[in-house]
């Protein structure tokens, strides 16, 4: 018995051309290209790439077996087969080829079923689905005024399967209007492919629907290139923010520990933190997928299981609460989920943008670069009444307060949002995805730049403050041990980003952040001697991180700050004026 009875034949021009693929493992492949109405229902082109014996020939569409196929450039060359139609795979590679060959793929049939279909297994994930705006982008009142409901362009994201035979279709004939109810809205069948052959065989691992993770999936339809709104490119705009791509030094550190998939990956690689929240760990599992950055579903839930549509994200948008991920926490499946759990209640930002438990007793490196949110709360720090709790500003937010002032001061309800997802002005109230703040934000509260440009100087005062008194103390009261092979005394052991340089005297003159120095800090033994005799320096050099690494330069919470590098300059006077 045949699996499918009807198969769609793609022709894939393949002027040889493209990089040369890594000789290593080749990591999971994702969707690469656009395609209007989320996953391709037929096979679609995706690259041909050279290797050093031949091509590798990559495509993308459903779940199902694929064959392919090649001729020359003759105009009469017959399509010879390349193996049997047995490839799950979605690439091939070809050795034994044409020059300037072209490849063609027949792949399974666009079979289409709708949603109802999957209620009878899915009824847990469809209850909620069907409840979004995605499932009424059909039947909407303001897409049925501007004619979307027989526009052809806009009936690719707005139905199933548009323009395929088992597809979505529409009649207006004589003033009656009729189409394929069961495939209006967008659906199950959107983001994983045809299901009808999965239905046929629900325990053929080869037709089951697909999971995917890329962040084209979702820009098929949520970008300018492929929807009306060409004024709403929020695809686009991901695509030029830090979110769209895994940082290279932690990729090359996942690379060489499975472990560090699970501990770095839970913030750095959307594939092992969705592992995480669905209860995988990624440790195990995705030795060859780690390398997808933070897409669109590691922040909303397509299957919108919680109460925050219509944005449908996995956590709110504010919270109050410090929220700390220690290594702890990501050290195993079961404490990341226990660490989860407890914390769905936080600022979907703070999940990752959150300081990791740091501590100034920490003497390896500095605090990490994610802790954006406990300085805006004001929980991180050492003042000098002790270690900070709760010391929240302006932008601090105050979730559910109905006005904007709370005793005379303004607060942004909704924190990092009200800054980093400005709202577009067409479409209406479309968020902007760069993350990436203007002067322009602050003028909706502020007079003009004035704050700013008063606060910018102030603190790089401060700081430059800072870390002088920081290297006299190294020079005058450290132990020589501490200062030998161009040591900086104060310094973590792996020093914390600042490039140096000294002048005669051996005090800094000039400061950059996020370089790395070509010098070291003291090694554990010297970090023990300051921990003990000098506690006060390891206490200023937290607060002086802590600023430099929250990276708004005070703008997220401008009288902390100060505050944090206020008492960083008391301690050190305390140690060079015992």
């Amino acid at each position: 018995m045949k699996l499918f009875s009807v198969r769609v034949l793609v022709l894939l021009l393949a002027v040889i051309g493209g990089r040369a693929l890594p000789a290593a493992g080749q990591p999971v492949p994702h969707l690469i290209l656009l395609h209007q109405g989320g996953l391709p229902g037929v096979p679609v082109m995706q690259s041909v790439s050279k290797l050093t014996n031949g091509v590798q020939v990559t495509w993308d569409g459903p779940a199902g077996y694929y064959q392919v196929f090649q001729k020359s450039n003759r105009l009469l060359a017959p399509w010879l087969p390349l193996g049997g139609a047995t490839n799950l795979a979605d690439t091939a590679t070809i050795t034994r080829l044409y020059s300037n060959a072209f490849f063609r793929v027949s792949g399974p049939a666009p079979n289409y079923a709708g949603a109802r279909a999957c209620l009878t297994c899915h009824s847990a994930v469809c209850q909620y689905e069907t409840n979004t705006l995605h499932a009424s982008a059909f039947t909407d009142p303001a897409f049925q005024a501007l004619g979307g409901q027989t526009n052809a362009s806009c009936l690719p994201c707005h139905t199933v399967g548009y323009g395929l035979p088992t597809g979505f279709a529409f009649t207006n004939h004589a003033g009656t209007f009729s189409y394929t109810t069961n495939l209006a809205g967008v659906q199950c069948e959107n983001c994983h492919g045809p299901a009808g052959n999965h239905i046929g065989s629900e325990d053929d691992p080869a037709v089951r629907p697909r999971v995917e993770l890329a962040a084209t999936l979702c820009g098929g339809c949520h970008s300018a290139s492929h929807t009306t709104y060409t004024n709403a490119p929020t695809y686009e705009e991901w695509s030029t923010s830090g979110h769209a791509a895994v940082v290279p030094e932690v990729l090359q550190v996942m690379a060489a520990s499975t472990n560090d998939i699970r501990s770095c990956g839970v913030c750095h690689s959307g594939s092992a933190r969705l592992a995480l929240i669905g209860g995988t760990d990624p440790a195990v599992t995705l030795a060859n997928d780690y390398n997808v950055p933070v897409t669109c579903a590691v922040c909303h839930d397509p299957h919108a299981t919680n109460a925050l549509s219509p944005a449908q994200l996995r956590n709110p948008i504010a919270s109050t609460n410090a929220f700390h991920l220690a290594d702890a926490d990501t050290a195993s499946l079961g404490a990341f989920t226990n660490a989860y759990n407890a914390s769905t209640n936080i600022n979907l930002c703070a999940q990752c943008h959150n300081d990791r438990a740091a501590a100034y007793t920490d003497t390896d490196r500095a605090p990490h670069h994610s802790l954006q949110y406990n300085f805006l709360l004001g929980s991180v720090g050492e003042l000098p009444a002790g270690t900070a709790t709760f010391n929240p500003g302006a932008h601090a937010g105050q979730p559910g307060d109905a006005a904007y002032s709370v005793s005379g001061t303004f607060y942004l309800t909704n924190q990092c949002v009200s800054c980093h997802l400005q709202a577009e002005t067409t479409p209406p109230g479309a968020p902007s995805h760069t993350f990436t703040p203007t002067y322009a934000v602050c003028g909706n509260c502020h007079d003009g730049q004035a704050e700013q440009a008063m606060l910018t100087p102030n603190l790089s005062n401060q700081v430059a403050s800072v870390i002088f008194t920081l290297n006299r103390w190294a020079a005058l009261k450290a132990p020589a041990n501490l200062r030998t092979n161009g040591t900086v005394a104060w310094e973590y052991t792996t020093p914390g980003g600042l490039t140096w340089q000294n002048n005669q005297f051996g005090y800094v003159t000039n400061w950059t952040l996020n370089v790395t120095p070509a010098f070291t800090g003291p090694n554990a033994t010297g970090q023990g001697w300051i921990l003990t005799n000098a506690p006060n320096i390891l206490k200023a050099r937290f607060n002086l991180y802590l600023v430099l690494n929250d990276g708004s330069f005070g703008v997220h919470n401008p009288i902390f700050a100060v505050e944090l590098l206020d008492a960083a300059q008391n301690w050190i006077d305390q140690e060079l004026n015992p």
